[in-house]
Formats: C-alpha cells, sequence, structure tokens
C-alpha cells in the first residue's frame, strides 16, 4: 500500500516537517515492514508561466509548432533559473492560447526517466524551456496536449512553483500489508495505524459528513444455493447521481495522488471511485445508468454464460463465479470487475455507484479462477469493512457533484451488511504467558481500546470480554487479541531469549548416509546439481522409470534371450503424476528418474561451451499409485474451512511416494589432452566406478551383471544390485535391483545436441541404504602369506562373466580371499559362440600357511561348481 503524505496528514496530525523516513519507523513500530518511498523525480525550476504570445509555424517535414513567448517571472524579476522573465519556447501542442497560464521547466529541471531541460536549438528557434504535458510530468495520460492550470480550475502567479501547486512534491510511502490486516490497504486503516504509533489525533474520514438516504431502486441479492454455506453478497448499496460532465479533468491534487499511490487516472467518474476506494477501502463501481436495463441482481453465474469484462476480455463463467445482473444478462463479475457494457464513457450523463459488501472466499476463488487480480479482489479478499460501504458511496457522490457538476437524486438503495460482532473472552493471564513478556493489566485493556475495541470485565478473575470494531474481522481468538496487544505497547518489550536445544537430537541414520554419500562422490570430482522435478511427455518415454526400468527391461531379455532388446519406441508410455497447474505446459509431469534433468543441466553447459561435464544430482523421483488414480481438483476441500479428518486421510494417501534418488552424468573427456598423453573419454566403466563410489560411502556392495534400458546402449548396460540379506529363517534374501550404469543411447545423446558419447548412472539410494549394513563389518587379518593362481574358463559366450564368478567364489570355500576377472578373449583357438574368462585367484588361511595343494583343490572346488552351472571347462 502506497500512501501521500499530502493525503494521510489529512487524518493525523501529521507534524511539519515529518519525513517519510520518519513515517516508515513510526508504521514499523506497529508491525508493517517498510517497501520504498515514491516520489515524482522531478527536481529543479518548474514553475507556472503565462503565454504571451503564439505564433505558428510550418515546416518542410510536414509538422506546425509553435515559437511562443511565456512569461516565468514578475516582470522585470528574475526567474527561478536566474535568467530573463520571459523565454522563447519552442512548443508542438496547440491546445493553448495568448493569456493561458501553463506548466513550464526551465533550464536545470530534470523530468522523470533522467530527462534534463537546456536550451536548445530547434526548427531555428533556440528553446529556453519546456512547457509542460501531464505526461512528461508523470500526472497521467495527455489528452488535448500541454497542462492549461485554468481549465483545471487554478488561478496562479505566475513564477509560482509548479511542483508544490501540482503535487509533484509530495512523496508517499509503501508497505508491506500482510493479508489479515486488510484494513490496513487505505489511507484510513494506515492513518489510524500511525496514531497508534505515535499518540497523534486520528480524523475517521468515514464519520465526516451526513449520509442521505435513498431508495427506489431495486437491488436483488439471489444467491439462492450459497457455497459452502456462505452467502456471496450480504450488502449492497446503490446511488445515482445525474447531469455529471464526465470529460471534466482530473483535479491535479487527485490525479497526483492517485499517481503516487499507485493507480492510473484514467478518466474522472473512474478516477473519483478508485480515490474513494484508496481513502476508505472500500471498492466502488461506477455504471452508466442510461446502460443499466431494469435492477440489479446478485446472483451465481449460469452454465454458458459469458462476459467481456472492462480489460476488453470475453470470459466463460464458473457456476461459482458470483455475479452482478440486469434484465440484459450479466454486466459484472463481482467484486473483481465490471463489465464492458455498463462503463462509463465521455458520454455519460448519469451514474449508478454501488458499494457492495461481499464473501472474501467468493472473490477470492473468482480472482484467482479467472487469473483477473483487481484493486478491489485484493481488498475484498482480505475483508473489507461492512460498515464503511455507505461512507464510501456518499462520498463518492458528493465527489461527483463537486468535480463533474453532477446533482444528487433520491434514486437508490441501502442493503446494509448485517454485522454482528462477536464477543472473545480474554483471561489477562494468557498475555504474558503467551508473549514472554511483562504486560500490565491496564497497558493490555489500553491497547484493545486504542484500536477500536470494546472491553468490558468478564465474570472471571482477570478477565476481559471483547468485541473487535467492523473493520478488524481477523481478530476472532484470544491468540489474535494478543497479538495485538504486544503490537501496541511495542515488540521491544518483548525480551530476546536465546532457546537452548534438546539435547540427544541430531541427524538420522538416513540424512547421516545421504550426506556421506554426496561428500563422496563430490570429493571423487563430480558437481553436484540441482534440476526441476517437471518433465515432459517425451522425457518421460525417453528415459523410462529410473533405476528399477533395468530389471523390468531385463527380465524380459531373459525371458527369451533371442529376443531383441527393447527399445523406447516399442515400450509402453511411462505412468506419471500429472500436475493439475503446471508452471510450463510443456512439462506437466513430475519426474520418475533424475537423467532428464541431468541431461537437460548438460544441454545447457554444452550450449555455453562446456563440453567435459561430470555432473551428480541427488533428489526425489514421484511414483504414482499402483491404480492410476490420482487426486483430481475438484477433489481439493476450499480454502475457507479446516477439512474433515476423513478428507485429511483421503488427502494424505494421495500423495505420491517419493523415493530418493542418486544420478549421474558423464561427458567428453575424463582426462584432458596433453603433453606425452592423449585424451582420454568417459565410457561406460567410468559410470559404474561413480555408482560404486556413492554405494561404497553408504557401506553397500554393488553387484554388477548385463542389462538393459531404453535409455542406454544395448550391451553396454550394467544392472547394479544389492544383496538383500537372510531372513527371520536364516534363508538367503537374493539380489535386488537398485539401479543402472552404462552409456548413453547413442540416438538419444545426438536428440539432446551433446557431442560425443555420454554415460550415467542411476541409483535407489534410499532403497541401498535401508539394505545396507547397520552395523561396522570387519575382517580378520591374516599374517600368513597369501598364494596366489590364474584360472582361464571356457563357457558359452551368453554367460555373463559377473555370474560365472560368483559361482567361482562360492565353489572356493572360505580359503579364497579375493577373486577377480583379468581378461576375456574370443578369437583364434576358441570356439566360436564361446569366450575365455580368465581370474586372478588370491588364497589365504588364518591359521596356517596355505600349501600349493591346498589352494589348487579350492581352485579346482570352484571349477567344478562352474562346469554344474554352466558346462565350463579349464581352457588347454
Amino acid at each position: 500500500m502506497r500512501v501521500p503524505l499530502s493525503w494521510l496528514g489529512e487524518f493525523v496530525s501529521l507534524p511539519e516537517g515529518t519525513t517519510p523516513e520518519q513515517v516508515h519507523a513510526d508504521l514499523v513500530r506497529v508491525g508493517f515492514e517498510e517497501e520504498s518511498i515514491r516520489g515524482f523525480d522531478v527536481t529543479g525550476p518548474v514553475v507556472v508561466g503565462e503565454v504571451l504570445s503564439r505564433e505558428p509555424e510550418e515546416h518542410s517535414n510536414g509538422k506546425t509548432v509553435n515559437w511562443c513567448q511565456v512569461r516565468v517571472a514578475a516582470p522585470g524579476a528574475q526567474a527561478a533559473d536566474g535568467g530573463e522573465d520571459v523565454r522563447g519556447i519552442v512548443c508542438g501542442a496547440h491546445n493553448f492560447e495568448p493569456g493561458d497560464k501553463v506548466v513550464v521547466s526551465l533550464p536545470g529541471a530534470v523530468l522523470p526517466g533522467g530527462f534534463e531541460i537546456t536550451p536548445r536549438k530547434t526548427y531555428g528557434h533556440v528553446s529556453d524551456g519546456m512547457i509542460a504535458s501531464a505526461r512528461e510530468l508523470s500526472l497521467g495520460e495527455d489528452h488535448d496536449g500541454i497542462i492549461v492550470l485554468s481549465r483545471l480550475g487554478l488561478d496562479p502567479e505566475v513564477g509560482e512553483d509548479a511542483k508544490v501547486l501540482l503535487g509533484l512534491s509530495d512523496k508517499a510511502v509503501e508497505i508491506n500489508v500482510t493479508p489479515d490486516r486488510g484494513y490496513a490497504f487505505s489511507v484510513r486503516g494506515v492513518a489510524r495505524e500511525w496514531a497508534h504509533s505515535t499518540g497523534a489525533d486520528f480524523v475517521d474520514p468515514a464519520l465526516a459528513g451526513s449520509i442521505a438516504e435513498a431508495s427506489g431502486f431495486a437491488v436483488t441479492l439471489a444467491d439462492a444455493a450459497p457455497i459452502r454455506g456462505r452467502e456471496g453478497a450480504t450488502g449492497f448499496i446503490t446511488r445515482v447521481v445525474r447531469g455529471i460532465d464526465a470529460t471534466r479533468p482530473t483535479p491535479v491534487w487527485m490525479s497526483s495522488r492517485l499517481q503516487l499511490a499507485g493507480v492510473r487516472a484514467l478518466s474522472l467518474p473512474v478516477d473519483i471511485s478508485n480515490y474513494v476506494m484508496l481513502e476508505l477501502g472500500q471498492p466502488l463501481h461506477a455504471y452508466d445508468l442510461a446502460k443499466v436495463t431494469g435492477g440489479l441482481t446478485v446472483r451465481r453465474a449460469a452454465a454458458g454464460e459469458t462476459l467481456v469484462t472492462l480489460d476488453e476480455q470475453e470470459r466463460t463463467l464458473h457456476a461459482e463465479d458470483l455475479v452482478i445482473a440486469d434484465e440484459s444478462g450479466v454486466i459484472g463479475l463481482a467484486g473483481v470487475m465490471g463489465g464492458q457494457s455498463t462503463k462509463t464513457s465521455d458520454d455519460t450523463v448519469d451514474v449508478l455507484v454501488e458499494a457492495a459488501t461481499f464473501d472474501p472466499v467468493s472473490i477470492a476463488r473468482s480472482s484467482r479462477r479467472h487469473k483477473l487480480p483487481s484493486e478491489a479482489s485484493k481488498r475484498f479478499e482480505r475483508g473489507v469493512d461492512p460498515l464503511v460501504a455507505r461512507a464510501a458511496a456518499q462520498r463518492m457522490v458528493d465527489l461527483l457533484v463537486e468535480l463533474a457538476g453532477g446533482t444528487v437524486d433520491a434514486l437508490g438503495g441501502d442493503i446494509v451488511a448485517p454485522w454482528e460482532p462477536a464477543a472473545v473472552t480474554l483471561p489477562l493471564a494468557r498475555v504474558n504467558g503467551l508473549m514472554g513478556a511483562d504486560y500490565t493489566d491496564a497497558e493490555s485493556r489500553s491497547a484493545l481500546e486504542m484500536i477500536g475495541c470494546t472491553v468490558v470485565d468478564g465474570t472471571g478473575d482477570r478477565e476481559l470480554v471483547v468485541t473487535a470494531p467492523s473493520w478488524r474481522s481477523d481478530l476472532t481468538r484470544p491468540a489474535d487479541l494478543i497479538e495485538e496487544i504486544a503490537r501496541i505497547v511495542g515488540y521491544d518489550r518483548i525480551p530476546s531469549v536465546l532457546p537452548i536445544a534438546p539435547a540427544g537430537r541430531g541427524l538420522t541414520r538416513e540424512q547421516r548416509l545421504r550426506r556421506r554419500a554426496a561428500n563422496t562422490i563430490t570429493a571423487a570430482g563430480l558437481d553436484e546439481v540441482q534440476s526441476y522435478p517437471f518433465v515432459s511427455r517425451a522425457q518421460l518415454d525417453a528415459f523410462g522409470a529410473g533405476a528399477e526400468a533395468a530389471g523390468a527391461v531385463e527380465a524380459a531379455v531373459m525371458a527369451d534371450p533371442a529376443a531383441p532388446a527393447p527399445t523406447p519406441a516399442g515400450e509402453a508410455k511411462v505412468e506419471a503424476i500429472r500436475l493439475a497447474n503446471p508452471l510450463d505446459g510443456q512439462s506437466p509431469f513430475l519426474r520418475r528418474s533424475l537423467l532428464p534433468g541431468l541431461v537437460t543441466a548438460a544441454q545447457r553447459s554444452v550450449s555455453r561451451g562446456v563440453t567435459d561435464l561430470a555432473l551428480v544430482e541427488f533428489g526425489s523421483v514421484f511414483e504414482p499409485a499402483a491404480d492410476g488414480a490420482q487426486l483430481g481438483t475438484e477433489e481439493v476441500p476450499p480454502l475457507g474451512e479446516r477439512p474433515s479428518e476423513e478428507t485429511l486421510a483421503v488427502l494424505n494417501a494421495s500423495i505420491p511416494v517419493q523415493p530418493r534418488r542418486a544420478a549421474g552424468l558423464l561427458l567428453g573427456d575424463v582426462v584432458a589432452k596433453q603433453a606425452g598423453e592423449p585424451a582420454r573419454e568417459y565410457d561406460w566403466a567410468d559410470a559404474l566406478d561413480a555408482a560404486r563410489t556413492v554405494a561404497a560411502a553408504v557401506s553397500a556392495e554393488l553387484v554388477v551383471t548385463q542389462g538393459a534400458h531404453r535409455a542406454f546402449h544395448p550391451g553396454r548396460t550394467a544392472e547394479l544390485a544389492v544383496r538383500v540379506g537372510t531372513d527371520a529363517d536364516g534363508e538367503d534374501g537374493g539380489l535386488e535391483v537398485v539401479g543402472v550404469a552404462g552409456e548413453l543411447l547413442p540416438a538419444l545423446v545426438a536428440d539432446h545436441h551433446l557431442p560425443g558419447r555420454a554415460v550415467a548412472f542411476e541409483l535407489n539410494l534410499e532403497r541401498i541404504i535401508e539394505l545396507a549394513p547397520r552395523g561396522p563389518e570387519t575382517a580378520q587379518l591374516s599374517t600368513y602369506p597369501a598364494a596366489t593362481q590364474d584360472l582361464t574358463l571356457v563357457v558359452e559366450a551368453d554367460v555373463a562373466a559377473g555370474d560365472l564368478l560368483a559361482v567361482v567364489k562360492a565353489g572356493a570355500g572360505e580359503l579364497l580371499e579375493d577373486a577377480h576377472i583379468v581378461d576375456d578373449y574370443r578369437g583364434s583357438g576358441i570356439e566360436d559362440g564361446q569366450k575365455a574368462i580368465t581370474f586372478a585367484l588370491r588364497f589365504r588361511a588364518n591359521d596356517r600357511t596355505l600349501k600349493a595343494e591346498e589352494a589348487s583343490e579350492a581352485k579346482l572346488a570352484g571349477v567344478a561348481a562352474a562346469e554344474l552351472a554352466f558346462g565350463a571347462h579349464l581352457r588347454d
């Protein structure tokens, strides 16, 4: 809310010389955060001038300008800029005559936008100043050209400071108004609060003057089926003013205040309605009475009804929209914006003034539904004083009579909104207990009375019964009243006490391990990023559902090894949660994989010339319900009431499962080209190492097997699993797929304009942490020497080397300390369709030095197991 100081000073005793900074400081004391200070940005000599002569001159470019002699100071006196009293000025406007008094910006003046006035040669003359228009002074839009003061009802002395005359020296303070204090969206409300802060005298403008009665204009409140038991309109005041001249200019004092308050001046009737709204906080609307057919009806919109609002947009109305209608149909969206069909114009003669009281929830929902915020809806949403409507309507009528030359008509109507103040019982003992301060009972009572509450003694000991004023509908609980006491008496009375953290609290196991994983992988050289969780349908289908998709695709491959690996084009669409109101219409789904965000981040970096990337992201994905059900927007409960426990249970059940994932993307060179060493590009092994690093950080070991995934290269994809462990009966739980790693599909990389090849991994970090050992696992270190042997087995080419290694380990027994693959050979000496896998084996015993025969016996046991499982045999 922006409040001009001159306007504020009409309702409070504002000491002379009060600065905007002082007003801000005073309002901060009563809980209003300062925003900024506004002004017209006009400096230097801007004075009243009198046109002595105007000589039109037509130039070769077809434009006619006026060479004017303008008196800017009393005869013989020095002008405000130190120059002569008469100046020659070139002016392109034609709406003035000799003898008119105008506004002249002399050399040295600076107008809004940093426009400096200097003597300059133009159209064959030296123009020693500028005759100003309303637009050039930021007073509004130009109508016929420059400002002619006599047409504004002004007759100032020549040479008088025009900045003071036009209100250009006025300043406005801008404050942040919280949603529960809608009364402060008015000069009336801010003036009252400033008086609370400073103790200054306050004059309520709503009580100034008398209110005339009116009758005879038919208004029907026909909200026959109130939404959620709340009537859309409870009050509707109408007044009629006849014979206005809508073409009259808005007075400069009004237009300057509106401009400072952030409202653009449009026409006199509209400006008056906006002025009264800012002054009293009551939104008003002016209808051209000649365009209104019959009386008015306030009702809900019917199916299929439309309305062209004042912004010239045709809007299809919703059944919950509260509308204003006459016999011709809908003419306004209640509390939000009027309709084009009945708006006032320069031809308007008779005006119908409306000041209504609407339900805040209904107005808020209509404003958001149509994406149509307005100054009126902003106030109705936060609650408008129901008892100020008649005063606001009368104030607008008086201004139309005074400024537009109208005549008050007895036609009108008064449907005054009922106001039944609710009494709140306040135990004074709760005040200090809740605020942790030391307020006396007298201070508490005085503070409540100061803000307009009626306070009487209650029946209990140290108990008050408090009735809030009509403009404070937010005071409904004892806590609200206690907050007001603290605000008025002073927040500085509340002591600063540093809370003591309870002992025994800290990070959970999952939090510690997640942080350890992030710290470890970033220490290994990957850069952590965060991407938006919103994806498109194409991204969903291209990248699948993330880590577990590898297991599903691999199962299909293992069921029919002869069948080709599935491709993205041949797979079903990935199920995902669609947002009801997405930020980006192209990306309306919640992600099921982190890989789309990483690819997008890489694409953005590559477009800026960064081609060597190692990115990692830790974040949540969103799994839809198993039955595909989603919460529909029609099931969302209204904001104005607390949902039932059953509704809350349904809402909580509809929240999607959000497992945490870890994913990485490697692109470009891991080793840059340098002297004596060629560049080395990232490959699938680097992605696999990065995944193992993340798992090792949480004390988990990955089991790697050949896999398949719709986003990864066939044959260069690893399925990552962890061992589940034993169950209560001692049975081995087997392996559970938790991720995928490998090289992304070349076509996918090309589609995203990434150079070369890209490798990636994705892990279900949440599940890995659940399955990771919870206690330290230590192995006894043997001091006896090890025995090493090599083993080469020939097997069918489709046997996974990892599976063969697992069988050899199991068959070799406890003496085998370590085994790993060192070679995979296919070629001369090996039959077609077979391969030779070489393992390096290390044997050791904890209690003795092994003999060569013992190591050989253990190795042959592993060979026997491999022969039984896969038909393997020793290479000749």
